[in-house]
């Protein structure tokens, strides 16, 4: 055996030395290099040692490898990109409106403004197409991460074939860290198994510091710290006197983020991602806050976007409208606010209320990075870019809401049974309407979407509406002391969300890698938009840009601006049925010219169908490019819920240890029938979570109480189905099981859950209406446990209600849909005798 070995060794030096020597020869090519130093194949190549490596140390000589060489100018700046979301055009005091928002203010103070910059008007994609330079379906994200779908524009997946901004930035020697909402990860890898390629830290970022998934709680929230998941403490201060909330926390660990850079890397430079989850639903706020706005919206949304609009029209933020304009219309099927019934106003006054309590709050936040900035003496070679909101804002709300989440789900509902749900469970002696509940962690409340229209002035419509600019136009503020002189005048070229990234390797020098990693990359489709920095006047670089969202799309080329309005309509429950019937060939398309009309008021179809049929040939060109096939991929899964992204498990084995499991891998146990089953030693008289699924605004929860089953199905807040056990259960080893039946696969079908011990049937109930789609965005699957928010308010004081029994194991097994039972019809059946009397009475006075 060692001659064997000793011959391998020989023999395998003979082969090298042969290599060798056909290398030097020439008679091998040498292995090629990807890297260059010119940028344009990352990463870089490695610095080469400088010391002498010879067979023995004293005929070797160390010395200190050179420093990595620096590819970035000398004064290249710091960078923090602020993106607010869910907010107006016309909200912020700065923009016309009536929301104090003094950060956004102070930094056009010293720096300069956009009124005419565009986003993707929805949440996934614009942040897609900000972090990448490129359009949103060419990076796989034409649609938000939940509603994913396997066709290349709505994978949910950005690819790696487009490096990120901080993946870039990193390589030229920047520290990155991102914090607050990141939305980009594929639904079904946001568990503690990953892949994390596809989280914020796989993405180019150093740290990160938020919430994985579309919206949650701010007093709650589903926080990971890079991809560990933490809790937030309920208070930030030992004695328990200041509440915790999210963007308080976004903006203290930027803070302490900034102070540790300064520490230990002063001398490089940062880029910095900071991205609340506000001004998003659910609108959460401290009500002292909310009582500052008291009165100012009590005449209703008609009146506060007529008042938006005469200011706007005396600022010169918007000077290419006149002061004889009128504003555009209110759209079909919103209400008027002289139509809501004056019992209903005190509930949509609040919402206001509180959504703009919650937009100042997040601004105020975002100020204290701004102070650590000049605390720190960075802030005059600091560029911000502020986004005033990631799409318009929001009608998600629909007519008011108190768990905004129907929506999504498309779950028919009325503002009678808001106020009704309130009222039963959060009315008091004092309060018996239960209003003081809304904006506290107890509701996910969300404004009217009226509210959000005549935010949105002058622009028509909303978020999710990709063809008018209430959807997309968002106010852009950039303030960089050191190069941009403060100017008041607002640039009014037409841009767009993925010219921020050009924009930064245009001032920084960088060339866009066309290799990173190994990957060839596609170019970027973003314009810089520095050429505008210190000229207001200049000339538009941008020449074209495409939108598109849920099928309603537009087309922008040098001046004009083509669009349809599509089949979704988000301030109604819409019918599936509908936008399944949808033909997108068959959309009415308009045209505006839009150096002379900047609302979108005057439509020129008809006057100009050579240009509109231009127009829409070019609309199909770049959608073809761009990945946009089918248009209106993003309905899919409205159409079919059953098509949505989860888990390909049918059956699971869980313990104590799985909690925080994403409702969007977890087994459906509100929408599919199911069977679990859980081993439990018990103790006399034990308390506590058994599993729970979802948050307060709904979700559904196995616990004990004294001894006691109990099961809650929280549909969303408006329903409340519960059962219970008559006995307390005895001490020892049990079995439990629950059984939930659907009788059909059809969205909000009825369902029968029966408990049973050891066997036994102890307690039952029939859940009326299901939630077809999800509970919530961000709460998980939780066993023996609660985390987060809580599903039941039965133990809302206790969370996270721990089981203080033994929980030996858990199994789910999902099962096929059984067919209705016939009714019984037995002896001792009260409505069956009754209806034979009816029938022999009816017989016999016939006659």
């Amino acid at each position: 055996m060692f001659f064997n070995g000793l011959l391998h060794r020989i023999l395998r030096g003979v082969v090298v030395f042969a290599m060798t020597t056909s290398l030097l020869l020439g008679t091998i090519a040498p292995p090629v290099l990807a890297q260059t130093a010119d940028g344009t194949s990352l990463p870089f190549p490695p610095v080469p040692s400088a010391s002498t490596a010879n067979e023995t140390l004293q005929e070797s000589t160390p010395m200190i490898r050179r420093e990595e060489p620096n590819y970035l100018p000398d004064d290249a700046p710091n960078i923090l990109v602020i993106l607010l979301d869910d907010v107006g055009f016309g909200q912020a005091e700065a923009f016309g409106g009536e929301i104090h928002a003094p950060t956004i203010q102070r930094l056009w103070d010293d720096g300069i403004a956009y009124n005419t910059f565009h986003t993707t008007s929805i949440c996934s994609p614009t942040r897609a197409a900000l972090l990448t330079g490129r359009n949103h379906h060419r990076v796989h994200s034409g649609t938000i991460a939940e509603r994913a779908t396997d066709w290349d524009g709505y994978l949910g997946i950005i690819p790696k074939t487009t490096a990120t901004l901080p993946e870039v930035l990193r390589e030229y020697g920047y520290n990155t860290a991102a914090f607050g909402k990141w939305h980009n990860t594929p639904a079904n890898e946001t568990t503690t198994m990953g892949p994390f390629d596809r989280w914020p830290t796989g993405h180019g970022f150093d740290y990160f510091y938020g919430f994985v998934a579309g919206e949650t709680s701010q007093y709650e929230p589903r926080l990971f710290e890079n991809t560990t998941a933490i809790e937030p403490p309920h208070y930030f201060d030992k004695e328990e006197t200041q509440p915790y909330h999210l963007s308080e926390d976004l903006a203290n660990q930027a803070v302490s983020w900034l102070r540790q850079r300064q520490a230990y890397t002063p001398d490089k430079p940062f880029f910095l991602y900071w991205a609340p989850g506000a001004a998003h639903g659910p609108h959460h706020i401290f009500s002292e806050l909310a009582d500052e706005y008291k009165g100012k919206f009590d005449d209703g949304w008609d009146a506060l976007r007529k008042r938006t609009f005469k200011r706007q029209k005396n600022l010169d933020w918007l000077p290419q409208l006149s002061k004889f304009d009128v504003d555009t219309p209110r759209p079909e099927g919103m209400d008027s606010w002289d139509e809501i019934p004056e019992e209903q106003k005190e509930f949509q006054i609040r919402l206001m209320e509180l959504y703009a309590a919650f937009v100042e709050d997040v601004d105020t936040q975002a100020g204290k990075i701004v102070d650590e900035l000049e605390a720190e003496g960075i802030r005059d070679n600091t560029l911000i870019f502020y986004i005033w909101g990631d799409n318009g804002a929001s009608a998600e709300g629909q007519k008011g809401s108190i768990s905004e989440l129907l929506a999504q789900n498309q779950i028919p509902n009325t503002v009678e049974e808001q106020l009704d749900a309130l009222s039963r469970d959060f009315g008091t002696p004092e309060d018996p309407s239960g209003l003081s509940a809304l904006g506290s962690a107890k509701t996910d409340n969300m404004y009217n979407a009226a509210w959000a229209w005549a935010g949105d002035a002058p622009f028509r419509f909303t978020k999710l509406i990709a063809s008018h600019f209430g959807g997309t136009r968002n106010p852009l503020v950039v303030s960089w002391p050191a190069k941009i002189t403060p100017d008041s005048t607002a640039r009014s070229q037409f841009h767009h969300v993925n010219d921020i990234a050009p924009t930064i390797y245009d001032i920084l020098d960088i060339t866009p890698p066309e290799e990173f990693y190994g990957f060839i990359q596609e170019p970027l489709d973003g314009t810089s938009m520095a050429y505008t920095f210190n000229d207001p006047d200049a000339p538009g670089e941008k020449e074209i840009q495409y939108f598109e969202n849920n099928g309603s799309r537009g087309i922008y080329f040098d001046g004009w601006y083509a669009c349809t309005f599509g089949p979704l309509t988000p301030w109604t429950t819409g019918d599936s049925e509908d936008l399944e019937a949808w033909d997108s060939r068959k959309d009415e398309w308009e045209l505006y010219d839009l150096t002379k009309d900047f609302t979108q008021k005057k439509n020129l179809a008809a006057k100009q169908p050579e240009i509109l049929e231009m127009m829409k040939q070019l609309f199909l060109q770049e959608a073809e490019e761009n990945k946009v096939f089918p248009i209106g991929g993003g309905l899919w899964t409205r159409i079919h819920p059953e098509d949505r992204i989860g888990t390909p498990y049918t059956s699971w084995t869980f313990d104590t240890t799985t909690t925080r499991m994403p409702e969007f891998t977890a087994p459906g146990l509100g929408r599919q029938s199911n069977l679990v089953t859980i081993d439990v030693d018990l103790n006399d008289n034990d308390s506590g979570v058994l599993y729970a699924l979802g948050g307060a605004s709904g979700g559904l929860t196995l616990f004990m109480e004294d001894g006691k089953l109990k099961y809650e199905y929280n549909m969303m807040l408006l329903d409340r189905y519960k059962a219970e056990s008559e006995e307390k259960i005895p001490a020892g080893y049990h079995t439990i099981k629950v059984k939930t039946t659907f009788t059909s696969l059809e969205p909000l079908a009825p369902a029968n859950v029966v408990i049973k011990v050891d066997g036994t049937k102890v307690a039952s109930t029939k859940v009326k209406r299901t939630v077809p789609a999800a509970f919530t965005a961000s709460e998980s699957f939780d066993v023996g446990t609660d985390l987060g928010s809580p599903v039941s308010l039965d133990y809302a004081d206790e969370v996270p209600f721990p089981f203080t029994g033994t929980l030996n194991k858990l199994t789910v097994k999902l099962l096929e849909p059984e067919e209705p039972e016939e009714p019984e019809t037995k002896v001792g059946n009260q409505e069956f005798w009754d209806s034979i009397i009816q029938q022999v009475e009816k017989r016999y006075s016939s006659k």
